[in-house]
């Protein structure tokens, strides 16, 4: 069973109907007690990173979580709270992956919104099976500047950041796989069946 983590904001329902398509079975959870009877544990983002930290403290998933053994697989808000901190509400995040989240100061539009390219640097289990330069759909204004070696991909919107991450179990997408068309389907597969 994969658990889809509910902390009030997240974009849960376009998930849960990915897992659907993909014959998954999974189960919301509100509490850190139902992450027991989890094989997988997926957290879905949407929100700002000072509210969500204060929901996972006050439901107590900010002690669970970091314990955690099984994969774990965070979505764009997600991906950024696995961070030390986070510069959108100058927030503490979980600490799972070294690195702070920082807003996108270029010219381009911000939010960066859209279709994008990933180029995979490392090879994961998470990425097998995708073609290099793949396309996700992207809707964030904020990227983890993650040490090199976390990284397994990365996206030019005229800077060059992290859309992929991880560190042993715990896994992390800028992007939206479940907005994300086949490709996107083929990495929620792989966090599926190969992680």
């Amino acid at each position: 069973m994969i658990a889809i983590i509910d902390y009030g904001a997240g974009n849960l329902q376009s998930v849960a109907n990915a897992l659907k398509k993909l014959g998954e079975p999974f189960e919301v959870v509100r509490k850190p007690a139902e992450l027991s009877k989890a094989q997988k544990v997926i957290f879905p983002g949407q929100g700002a990173a000072g509210s969500a930290m204060q929901v996972l403290l006050e439901s107590g998933f900010i002690e669970a979580i970091p314990k955690l053994t099984m994969p774990f697989l965070g979505i764009c808000l997600g991906m950024q709270l696995l961070a030390n901190f986070s510069e959108e509400d100058n927030t503490q995040c979980l600490g799972i992956i070294p690195g702070r989240v920082k807003k996108m100061k270029i010219s381009l539009k911000v939010p960066h919104v859209g279709w994008n390219k990933v180029a995979i640097n490392q090879r994961s289990p998470l990425v097998e099976g995708l073609n290099n330069n793949s396309y996700f759909y992207f809707v964030h204004s904020y990227y983890f500047d993650a040490p090199q070696e976390n990284i397994f991909g990365q996206t030019l919107y005229e800077i060059d950041f992290p859309s992929i991450v991880q560190k042993e179990n715990f896994y992390g997408v800028q992007f939206h796989p479940e907005k994300s068309g086949e490709a996107g389907f083929q990495l929620l597969r792989n966090f599926c069946k190969k992680c």
